[in-house]
């Protein structure tokens, strides 16, 4: 029997609906075979597209906040006047319909033409940007730049060889062979060359002239500017030890990386994955969804203990272990001899793969070089520019002052690094726009999502709501009475609420 297509939710609101049919926030609805959302917003009354525009999440679960909606799953934000998606990690807008009133009834026929998004105009705009880094924060900015009508010259430098990619996807669903590649480039090579981005891939920048407002490439050339964004973003750590180099041994963070690791797990029996955090817990699921025995060696007592707390360190390990991981905590890898890796413990493991997922550094030399401020990153004030004006940070590199924790931090999140692009991107064309966005990042561990909003680097209590065991579960880091992150397992609503309750009580 041919597979049949499940009927779109709620009601067909082409043939109308009464007022006290929709009587909360909003309301799953369908015309023909498109769902969409009503969302009531004050005295009026919207209609948007019914899932996020980014991993296809259940707008109907999110949050609504003035004229604006939130993703459950990864913290998007839309506009419900345009469909602009404001926030990432979201990119692309979504449609919005006209709502009609006829006797009582609200109708919703057809969709409205794309409007405009709401444009920063600046009173002098500049004439070139260049954007040093091709991955979160520069794609998100070069985007941000083309939403706002941006019509001078946008140069694009990035030492990778492939266009921007979804950098989350490399260690999650394309390694564990359940997306293909074509899921993965944020846009098409076509975009670039249609928008006037001059990109150019495998290039590396050796110094920046900020007296002459020009950078200088590796191979002598000089490209000048009137705004500079520095995205160069992170690199691995690579283990000072014998056999780091093999051909089976890799560090994952590009798409050749993983790419790399795809093809020494064709045939692969058994891997090994040095680091026990986040990184590395997503590349073991995923190797085990390859039906490949895995080892991880971590230096930690407990998984992403740091981060988590030892509550959620202990569930994610027993998580681990249930799909069959094999854990070796307080030891580390010494050499890698071939197939055989030593343990600092005496132990020995043979393995046909090695992933080292053992952190990352902020790549600072570029800017150290040109003078600017460095405070373990890249010093930026709350508009993303640097100690030398015309010239801003963001992302992996940048260090800025947070409002929500009160102090000076830099994180290593895909969807922070987004938005600081897409900040960066508006305050370079003369806004003057903090960024103020609350932290967050999401890790996937086989079914199990953990969402992650604000900062900790310590705390005083873990307060736990619910069952961590049982996957749902709550918890607050707080330092005194101040709430600082929320992590949470299958708790959207309560995550978003987190999140609002954060940027409100820093207004």
């Amino acid at each position: 029997m041919a597979d049949q297509q499940a009927a779109p939710a709620g009601p067909d609101l082409s043939q109308g609906i009464t007022l006290s049919e929709f009587s909360g926030a909003t309301l799953l609805g369908h015309v023909g075979d498109e769902e969409l959302l009503l969302v009531r917003s004050g005295a009026e009354i919207f209609a948007i597209d019914a899932h996020c525009s980014h991993y296809y999440g259940p707008l109907a679960e999110g949050r609504v906040d003035g004229e604006s909606i939130r993703c459950p799953w990864h913290h998007a934000c839309f506009d419900l006047r345009t469909g602009e998606a404001t926030r990432a990690p979201a990119l692309n807008a979504l449609a919005v319909w006209n709502v009609e009133r006829e006797g009582g009834r609200i109708f919703v026929r057809q969709k409205r033409a794309q409007p405009k998004p709401r444009v920063n105009a600046a009173a002098e705009a500049p004439g070139k940007i260049v954007i040093v880094g091709g991955g979160a924060a520069g794609f998100a900015a070069a985007e941000m730049l083309l939403r706002q009508d941006f019509s001078g010259g946008i140069v694009m430098l990035s030492s990778e060889a492939a266009a921007p990619v979804d950098r989350p996807n490399l260690s999650k669903d394309y390694l564990a062979g359940s997306a293909p590649e074509d899921w993965l480039p944020l846009r098409p090579d076509d975009f670039y060359r249609g928008a006037a981005i001059d990109l150019r891939l495998n290039t590396e920048v050796a110094s920046i002239d900020t007296r002459a407002k020009a950078v200088v490439l590796a191979g002598g050339e000089t490209i000048a500017y009137d705004r500079l964004l520095l995205a160069t973003g992170a690199e691995p750590v690579r283990l000072p030890i014998p056999g780091a180099d093999l051909p089976h041994v890799h560090v994952l963070r590009s798409l050749a990386d993983s790419r790399a690791i795809i093809a020494s797990s064709d045939g692969a029996r058994r891997a090994i994955v040095i680091g026990a955090s986040f990184i590395g817990l997503e590349a073991a699921a995923s190797l085990r969804a390859r039906d490949i025995e895995v080892h991880v060696v971590g230096l930690e007592a407990r998984p992403m203990e740091r981060v988590l707390g030892p509550a959620m360190g202990d569930f994610v390990r027993a998580l681990h272990e249930e799909h069959g991981v094999i854990f070796h905590l307080g030891d580390t890898v010494t050499a890698i001899d071939g197939k055989r890796a030593s343990l600092k413990s005496g132990g020995v493991i043979e393995a046909d793969v090695v992933v080292v997922g053992v952190g990352v550094r902020p790549r600072l030399a570029l800017a150290e070089k040109a003078g600017l401020a460095i405070d373990r990153g890249v010093t930026v004030n709350a508009y993303l520019e640097t100690s030398v004006p015309g010239i801003y940070a963001a992302g992996d590199i940048a260090r800025w002052p947070d409002p929500h924790s009160g102090e000076n931090i830099r994180v290593e999140h895909w969807v922070v690094a987004e938005r600081q692009g897409q900040t960066a991107a508006r305050n370079m064309l003369g806004a003057r726009e903090a960024f103020d966005a609350v932290p967050f990042f999401w890790s996937q561990h086989y079914d199990v999502p953990i969402n992650y909003v604000g900062h900790a680097e310590k705390w005083d209590e873990i307060a736990v709501d619910g069952d961590i065991a049982g996957k749902d579960c709550l918890l607050r880091y707080s330092s005194g009475a101040r709430v600082l992150a929320v992590a949470s397992i299958y708790r959207d609503a309560a995550s978003l609420e987190a999140e609002l309750a954060m940027e409100k009580a820093t207004r």
